[in-house]
């Protein structure tokens, strides 16, 4: 079983990217996020002519996450995480699909830092925080994935010392992040493959793609209940140099079913 996070950076925009994507790995279940579109202009009907069943979570312009499923319907657990009744960013879903609950989220970026984007985002982390503790020591499989915009040491990141000062690797954020895998969440991506150069975003700016001059933000964490069933992990690199891409490539974790 294939489970992929993919920051599609504007639906409307990269649908026949996904689409061609969907068609050509068939992954079992898909989480998007950054749809940049209301609730009214998803392209459900496109998705399902692909063979997936699919919840999701617009906002116009802005955000916006979706959870994707092959030949099944996700069943949609929770919509937003709680602790704080003014936020109305659309940021986080979740479903069962499969026996599995799949958490999809969307961190706030943060920049400038500091500042009030990067206060809202470490209050966001904390909510996280708050939501997954119980999802880490359930006895049912959880995966948490998504573009978390945290890299979380210099092994993810080219030239980390450009990044210091930025929302996504300030010190703060780091901790935020540790602190949530320390629920006991397992990072798909480095356990397989822990001393490995691997990215899952590339800026649009400077040939950072034909450089490998990437970022590891994308993540998918797993609970003890779903850690033993990791068989592989990886990114469709090759997807962030098709035409008119995201600057994301989708990212996976196979389990054994």
């Amino acid at each position: 079983m294939r489970i992929v996070t993919y920051n599609i950076n504007g639906i409307g925009a990269r649908l026949p990217n996904l689409l061609r994507w969907l068609g050509e790995k068939a992954p079992d279940i898909v989480c998007l996020q950054e749809l940049k579109a209301p609730q009214e202009k998803f392209p459900e009907s496109a998705i399902r002519e692909a063979g997936y069943g699919v919840i999701w979570h617009g906002q116009k312009s802005w955000n916006g996450v979706a959870i994707l499923a092959r030949g099944s319907e996700p069943v949609e657990v929770h919509r937003g995480l709680a602790g704080d009744t003014e936020d109305l960013q659309s940021r986080y879903l979740q479903a069962t699909v499969r026996g599995l609950t799949i958490g999809c989220l969307y961190v706030p970026n943060g920049n400038p830092a500091p500042g009030p984007k990067f206060d809202y985002k470490l209050r966001w982390i904390e909510r996280l925080i708050t939501h997954t503790a119980v999802l880490a020591s359930s006895r049912e499989p959880v995966i948490l994935a998504g573009d978390y915009n945290v890299i979380p040491t210099e092994r993810d990141v080219y030239k980390p010392e450009r990044w210091v000062n930025d929302a996504l690797f300030r010190v703060e954020v780091r901790e935020a992040f540790q602190r949530l895998s320390a629920q006991g969440w397992t990072d798909a991506i480095r356990t397989l493959h822990p001393e490995a150069t691997i990215y899952t975003f590339w800026d649009f700016f400077r040939d950072a793609y034909k450089r490998n001059a990437g970022l590891r933000i994308d993540h998918l964490l797993l609970n003890a209940a779903v850690r033993a069933r990791l068989v592989a992990a990886g990114v469709d690199r090759d997807v962030r140099g098709w035409e008119k891409p995201s600057d994301h490539a989708p990212t996976w974790v196979e389990l054994e079913e």
